[in-house]
């Protein structure tokens, strides 16, 4: 179950029955990442439309606060995002409710694409809600700064962990930097593998959960904000999020690596 009292931890994923269930009961609010033309065409019955272009355009905490409001989000209504890229976009915007402070934020655990070919429910009404009120109660020990991370990388507790493609990883990344490129963390049919997968995964590129770990891709953190789910459904507790990743680091001209030896790649973790 995913919410067996007020008190218990939130699941990272949501499955398809239990969604449509929430949906009938309107017990759920549900969140299309997608772009705009995508989400009129069709989308998940009663689910509302915030393109995460439209979000990364300006994330100030108090105005993507008042876009939650405007959707009929309240402190307790709980909240489901999807997209149809694998995970990644409705990783980013669920990361953003769970930094203003938004407990009961889950992912789809399957991509639009996914849902549709299995023949699962689809509308194309626009649909709107009244708007609520909701605080804000920022949770900084989720987001990593460039300056948080430029003093805690060198700590032996600190994982820094690089989402991006293994080419662009070799290429270059920021040191001490450990390698989980996004698409290993998916199975076939799921946008994340199965807890037990994801912990195996993890504990063969040497990553333990009693580690603070810090997660990057290339720019504005969707890559990464997948692998922070991933660690989150593997139940790692201290994880944050590099949301302006490597293209912020880089610009600021902070340290570079190039990985030795870049014909070589061990493959035992995969």
């Amino acid at each position: 179950m995913r919410r067996l009292s007020k008190e218990k931890m939130i699941s990272t994923t949501v499955d398809a029955d239990l969604l449509r269930s929430e949906i009938r009961d309107n017990s759920v609010r549900v969140i299309d990442v997608r772009r705009a033309e995508d989400y009129k065409k069709d989308h998940i019955p009663k689910s509302v439309n915030l393109p995460l272009a439209d979000l990364l355009s300006d994330d100030d905490p108090q105005r993507v606060l008042k876009i939650a409001q405007s959707f009929g989000i309240d402190d307790e209504t709980p909240v489901v995002v999807y997209d149809d890229t694998f995970g990644a976009l409705a990783s980013r915007v669920a990361w953003t409710l769970q930094y203003l402070g938004h407990s009961d934020v889950s992912l789809l655990d399957m991509t639009y694409g996914k849902w549709k070919s299995t023949g699962l429910e689809t509308d194309a009404k626009e649909q709107s809600f009244g708007p609520k009120t909701h605080s804000l109660r920022l949770r900084p020990e989720i987001l990593a700064t460039v300056d948080y991370l430029e003093k805690a990388k060198d700590s032996k507790n600190v994982v820094l962990l690089d989402n991006r493609e293994r080419l662009n990883f070799l290429e270059q990344h920021i040191p001490g930097a450990v390698n989980i490129p996004y698409r290993t963390l998916a199975s076939e049919d799921k946008i994340l593998r199965t807890k037990d997968e994801l912990r195996r995964l993890l504990k063969n590129r040497g990553i333990n959960e009693d580690s603070e770990i810090i997660t990057y891709c290339g720019s504005v953190g969707t890559l990464s904000g997948l692998a922070y789910y991933a660690l989150k459904s593997a139940d790692y507790p201290n994880v944050k999020l590099y949301v302006r990743s490597f293209k912020e680091w880089k610009g600021l001209n902070k340290p570079i690596v190039k990985q030795e030896n870049a014909d070589y790649w061990d493959l035992s973790a995969e």
